[in-house]
């Protein structure tokens, strides 16, 4: 049978299993975020803090960054980055699960860059005096544009695509390499699974995690293609990936038919979540169609816009308050001040309604990074006559 949804109760069930409604959503801290959210993604931007610390940030309040740092790159190792959603930090368990996608680089044997020939000296140096960074293997770049890779960058990341070394952890940003037999625990490298038990068993990983879910949901969650998404649609429609159908009243056209965990639907999701900001990359805004879709929000990443022709701003975190999102936040610091460059509010969110929970995220998030002010340029002339009143 297909359980019938409302849109509002699809989207408390998202938030639960995202973390941020229920009794239990704070328990076992960063490495159970992790677990729960099964792909967290890493980004080189870093404003107010990187933004995988972000994420468990907005789920945990003021979590001590050092331990949001040991829960991805410890030791022994508990977690490993790949390519899911993007480049994830991803439990170290789920390590045999991407051996879909370590063929899948094998047989296409190309990267962004053609292969050099140095892969084998490079799999020997890390062999002989690993873990390593690129450092050591004689620098990451030629000296042009980032893209510019050195042959030996170039090598050392094909050896990670095709999992002949891993990273588990990182210096100073930089990863760390080192043999996948060194790193990884023995019986989580002998486990051979084909394609079909990767991507059903990753299914079930993603559907838990993002609560309710439609195929291309779960698709851009592990970003399948080709034979791999027709994987997933044989799990989905045999039962294998755990899932069960759905319908949510007013998602329409291919969202029609969506996907959940059945655990989710057993009870009603509870409580509220405090105000925070959001990571642009958090898992549960990455998606942008599906954004849309859950909360009426069009959420854009605009870094990479030329500045001329940005509207929220360089850094936009989405404002996530009684599990709505009502705005927008571009942030910057400047010395020991969080500085709020632009803040915008979604249609039909008034300044007198927003301005409590924005104070609260920005105070929130100022003590986290040791700032002691608070300083908002531009806003709606309403709504920064009441923050003023609301910030010291």
């Amino acid at each position: 049978m297909t359980v019938t949804l409302s849109a509002d109760e699809a989207r408390r069930i998202i938030l639960r299993a995202q973390g941020f409604l229920g009794a239990d959503a704070r328990r076992g801290g960063a490495p159970a975020t992790l677990r729960r959210l099964g792909a967290v993604q890493l980004d080189t931007i870093s404003v107010l803090a990187r933004s995988h610390e972000l994420v468990a940030y907005a789920r945990l309040g003021a979590v001590d960054r050092r331990k949001v740092e040991r829960a991805y790159w410890d030791v022994p190792p508990r977690a490993f980055e790949y390519w899911c959603h993007a480049a994830c930090i991803l439990p170290l368990d789920d390590w045999p699960l991407y051996a879909f996608r370590r063929r899948a680089y094998r047989e296409r044997k190309y990267r962004w860059h053609e292969v050099p020939p140095i892969v084998d000296k490079v799999l020997e140096q890390v062999r002989e005096i690993g873990p390593v960074t690129t450092a050591d293997l004689g620098g990451a770049k030629n000296g042009g544009a980032w893209w510019d890779w050195s042959e030996s960058k170039i090598a050392v990341e094909w050896l990670l695509d095709t999992g002949e070394v891993v990273c588990t952890r990182r210096v100073g940003w930089r990863r760390v390499y080192d043999l996948a037999e060194r790193a990884v625990p023995a019986q989580l490298l002998a486990q051979d699974l084909s394609d079909a038990e990767c991507v059903t068993r990753l299914a079930r990983t993603a559907g838990r995690a993002l609560g309710v879910a439609t195929r291309a949901d779960l698709v851009d969650f592990l970003r399948l293609k080709g034979p791999h998404s027709a994987l997933l649609d044989a799990a989905l429609l045999d039962g294998s990936a755990g899932l069960v159908p759905v319908r949510v009243e007013g998602w329409t056209g291919r969202a029609a038919q969506a996907w959940a965990d059945p655990a989710a639907l057993e009870t009603a999701p509870r409580g509220r979540h405090r105000t925070t900001l959001l990571s642009p990359f958090d898992s549960l805004v990455w998606d942008r169609p599906r954004t849309a879709r859950v909360f009426g929000f069009d959420h854009r990443l605009e870094a990479y816009v030329p500045k001329d022709k940005r509207v929220h701003g360089y850094f936009t975190m989405p404002v996530l308050t009684g599990g709505r999102l009502i705005g927008r936040v571009d942030p910057a610091r400047e010395g020991s001040t969080l500085v709020a460059r632009q803040i915008g509010l979604e249609p039909g969110v008034t300044p007198e309604r927003a301005a409590g929970p924005l104070a609260e995220a920005l105070r929130e998030a100022a003590d986290w990074v040791g700032c002691d002010a608070v300083r908002v340029e531009r806003a709606d002339p309403l709504l920064l006559q009441a923050l003023s009143a609301l910030i010291p």
